[in-house]
C-alpha cells in the first residue's frame, strides 16, 4: 500500500486556498486544484472558523533576512559589531541587541533569527469582548433568544448611543464564536446562530426551480402599483409556503413596509387549502393594511380569484424562477427554518404555536428598519389607520 507523503503549503498555497474559500468552492474542489482530498484543507480553514486571518507585514524598520545573513557572516569573518554596522547602514546598538537576542555570537544563525523575529512579533490585539463581562452576558442572553449578531450589534447602538464601550460590531460577535482562540463566547452558542454551521462560509445564492405552475389569469408583478414597489406605503403583503415532512405545509405572509410576519396553518398544499387559509387570515386585519398579495408561481394559489373575490386583495405573481422579487419573504422563510428545519412534520404546529413564532420574529429588531422592531412599525402604522 503507498501513502502520499505529508503537503506542507507554502505561504502563496495557503493565500490561493484562502482566495476560492471566499469566492464560495467548497473544500472538495479546493483540495482537488492541489491533488489533495478536503481532509487536508479542514484542518487550514478551521483554525481560524473559517475567517481569513489578517496578512502579516514586515515593518520597515526591522532587519530583514537579507541584512541578517550579512551579520551572520560577519560574525564568521570576526568583524566587530561596529563594522558589520557600517556594512547594513543600521545603527550599532540595533545589532548587538539582533546578536544577543539570538544566543550571542557563537550560536547566532540568520535563518533561526528570522523565524524568531517573526515569532516575537506575534502581539494580537485583544478583542473588544475580552474583560468586558457586561458585553457578554448581553450578547449571550441575546443569542440564546434566536437574535443575530447583526441584529444585537445595531440593538446595542441604538440602546448605548453615545457609550462606545458598550457597542461592539457584529463581525467582532462573529469572529468571537466562530475563533475559539478569543475565548471570549463559548462556543455551546453556535447552536443559536440561523446556521449551524461551525465555521464562516461565503453567501450563496440560490434559485427555487421546482413547484412552478400555469396560473390562469395570473396578474405580473410588472403591473403592480409603484407605490407597492419602492415599499412607500403599508398594506402589501409577499407570501409563500414552507414545505416539511408527510405533505405537511405552512403559509408565511410578510408586509412589505414594515416587514412584519404572520403565519397560517395549512390542512395541505391543494389550492382549496391555501386559499381558505389565506382568506381567514386575511380576516384578522384591516382593510387598509392587506391591499395586495405577491405570491411566486405556485399551483396552490391557482384559485386566487376566489381569495380576491372574498377578501378584495389584488394578487400579483412573480416571475418564474425569480425569488428575489419577494425578496422579504424569502428572507423570512430562511429565518423561519430555524424554528422549523427542513424534513420535520409542519403538522404538529397549532396555530397558537405559529402565532408564537411570529410574535418572536416581529419582536427582533431589523437591521433595514433602523434597528426597530416590525411590531412597532405595524403598529404605528394600525394607529393611523384607527
Amino acid at each position: 500500500m503507498s501513502y502520499r507523503r505529508r503537503i506542507y503549503f507554502t505561504n502563496k498555497q495557503k493565500a490561493d486556498i484562502w482566495d476560492r474559500w471566499q469566492r464560495g468552492e467548497s473544500m472538495s474542489s479546493i483540495g482537488r486544484g492541489f491533488d489533495r482530498d478536503s481532509s487536508s484543507i479542514y484542518p487550514l480553514i478551521s483554525r481560524t472558523g473559517g475567517v481569513r486571518p489578517l496578512d502579516r507585514k514586515r515593518s520597515r524598520l526591522s532587519l530583514t533576512l537579507v541584512e541578517r545573513e550579512i551579520i551572520s557572516r560577519g560574525i564568521a569573518a570576526c568583524q566587530s559589531v561596529r563594522e558589520i554596522a557600517r556594512d547594513i547602514c543600521r545603527s550599532a546598538s540595533t545589532v548587538s541587541r539582533e546578536i544577543n537576542r539570538n544566543g550571542g555570537s557563537d550560536k547566532y544563525r540568520a535563518v533561526d533569527a528570522e523565524d524568531q523575529a517573526w515569532v516575537r512579533a506575534l502581539r494580537p490585539k485583544l478583542c473588544k469582548l475580552t474583560g468586558n463581562t457586561f458585553l457578554q452576558r448581553v450578547i449571550s442572553n441575546k443569542l440564546i433568544i434566536l437574535w443575530s449578531p447583526e441584529q444585537i450589534a445595531g440593538w446595542l447602538k441604538r440602546t448605548y448611543p453615545r457609550e462606545e464601550a458598550n457597542q461592539v460590531s457584529h463581525e467582532t460577535i462573529y469572529r468571537s464564536l466562530f475563533v475559539q482562540a478569543r475565548g471570549v463566547l463559548k462556543k455551546e452558542l453556535l447552536q443559536y446562530l440561523r446556521s449551524k454551521r461551525t465555521m464562516r462560509r461565503p453567501k450563496h445564492s440560490s434559485l427555487k426551480h421546482a413547484g412552478l405552475g400555469q396560473i390562469k389569469d395570473a396578474v405580473s408583478i410588472r403591473e403592480r402599483p409603484a407605490c407597492v414597489e419602492d415599499r412607500a406605503v403599508p398594506g402589501h403583503w409577499e407570501g409563500d409556503l414552507i414545505a416539511g415532512s408527510n405533505n405537511s405545509y405552512i403559509a408565511t405572509l410578510v408586509e412589505r413596509h414594515t416587514r412584519y410576519v404572520m403565519m397560517a396553518k395549512v390542512q395541505g398544499k391543494d389550492t382549496k387549502s391555501v386559499i381558505s387559509a389565506l382568506i381567514r387570515q386575511s380576516q384578522k386585519l384591516p382593510r387598509e393594511l392587506y391591499q395586495s398579495l405577491t405570491w411566486d408561481r405556485g399551483k396552490e394559489l391557482a384559485d386566487h380569484k376566489r381569495f380576491t373575490l372574498a377578501t378584495d386583495i389584488d394578487v400579483y405573481f412573480c416571475d418564474p424562477q425569480s425569488p428575489w422579487q419577494r425578496g422579504s419573504n424569502e428572507n423570512t422563510n430562511r429565518l423561519l427554518r430555524q424554528y422549523f428545519p427542513k424534513g420535520t412534520d409542519l403538522s404538529v404546529h397549532t396555530q397558537a404555536h405559529l402565532n408564537k413564532i411570529a410574535r418572536q420574529l416581529n419582536e427582533r429588531p431589523r437591521k433595514t428598519l433602523q434597528f426597530e422592531t416590525p411590531a412597532e412599525r405595524f403598529s404605528a402604522c394600525v394607529a393611523l389607520t384607527g
